[in-house]
């Protein structure tokens, strides 16, 4: 781990100290590529390379994305008390984000599950970067940011990304970043988070399976293989009170728990605190209230996770690594930040500042409590 992290604060080093000639070094060794980074506008003339059935698909799943996420909006809270004072918190959307999408192995759908709601909570400036392969972003990740009104693509990928876009080498520096990365990628984001926000650290992906004797195992097994086609670090486990199933899903790489009842399932899947969750049981809408950790829950047989990875609507931008106990599903509020206002009456302050200026003689703040005692 300590390698990592010295040989990833190297790099996001020399790119500070450095700038777009580092940044180019980094490209050509990890890319391949040694071209120009910004992909211009007039290069994206690339509609025929995408198929008519593929542009429906993409433009259905962009609105069951919106429908989802469009719900999630919030009013700002504004209230005033009996001495007519007004207190709240107001909504404001990050002015200005970048969007990380792997280039080695695309990710269309991670690009469409950050960018919409991003645009739905008001974000004005998106950008993408990505890693080109031969030279070239891939073109699906182009029709999507075409249709989504992103003008910004960036023929860059890994740990000079992600210094690219936080300080702002051949990039107008961003406020928050998103997406995901491998480990050096993770690395980067964690090392600048202060800089420039970050949405999360995501780890490997992680599929839990709460059954019972009434689930079917064909399902059971393909839904854990799925999660595993990720990569040998992703994270499979059944927990289940049905023998028969847990001998069916004895495969390498998924593992089993075996208890007596569904109350014991929950209480082992709370401490898992996996990244998605499964409930396929008789009664799956009993089991919600026994879960108190999981970034994303599906019911019932016909809830898969692909199905949410691509086109439920629901996010897939999960907290992983047990997260769950303290992280949330992306959603509207992590492209917005919430301000707090108050606007106090005379009556209010004058009556009530006691309270103050005994905490600021607690603290010896003795110009805290100045300020409070000089308005008459």
């Amino acid at each position: 781990m300590m390698e990592l992290q010295n040989y990833v604060s190297q790099i996001l080093n020399d790119i500070k100290n450095n700038g777009m000639l580092a940044v180019k070094k980094y490209s050509k060794q990890f890319d391949n590529y040694d071209g120009d980074l910004e992909l211009k506008v007039e290069e994206w003339d690339i509609d025929e390379e995408i198929p008519a059935q593929d542009k429906e698909i993409i433009e259905k799943t962009i609105q069951r994305l919106e429908n989802y996420h469009l719900k999630q909006k919030t009013e700002d809270i504004l209230y005033s008390n009996e001495y007519n004072s007004t207190y709240g918190l107001i909504n404001r959307p990050i002015n200005r984000i970048g969007i990380y999408v792997p280039g080695g192995k695309p990710l269309p759908s991670s690009l469409l599950m950050v960018a919409i709601p991003a645009k739905i909570a008001g974000v004005k400036e998106m950008l993408i970067t990505s890693s080109p392969k031969d030279g070239v972003i891939n073109p699906y990740i182009i029709y999507i940011a075409k249709k989504l009104g992103i003008k910004e693509i960036y023929k860059i990928g890994g740990i000079q990304a992600i210094a690219a876009m936080t300080y702002g080498i051949g990039i107008k520096k961003v406020d928050k970043i998103f997406g995901p990365g491998n480990q050096y990628v993770n690395e980067a984001k964690r090392q600048v988070f202060g800089e420039v926000g970050i949405d999360s650290l995501a780890g490997p992906s992680e599929i839990c399976v709460i059954a019972d004797e009434t689930a079917k195992p064909e399902y059971i097994l393909n839904d854990l293989l799925s999660q595993l086609e990720h990569g040998y670090e992703s994270k499979a486990f059944l927990v289940t009170t049905s023998k028969e199933l847990y001998e069916y899903c004895e495969r390498e790489g998924i593992d089993r728990y075996l208890f007596k009842s569904i109350e014991d399932c929950a209480a082992k899947t709370n401490e898992i605190a996996p990244e998605h969750l499964e409930i396929m049981t008789k009664d799956p809408e009993s089991v919600l209230p026994l879960i108190q950790n999981a970034g994303a829950i599906y019911l019932g047989d016909y809830t898969p996770v692909p199905a949410a990875d691509y086109f439920l609507g629901v996010n897939h931008v999960l907290p992983t690594g047990g997260a769950a106990r303290f992280s949330s599903v992306l959603n509207l509020s992590d492209f917005t930040k919430k301000i707090s206002v108050a606007k106090v009456s005379k009556d209010e302050l004058l009556k009530e500042r006691y309270l103050g200026i005994r905490m600021a003689e607690i603290e010896g703040m003795h110009q805290h409590k100045k300020s409070m005692e000089v308005r008459k």
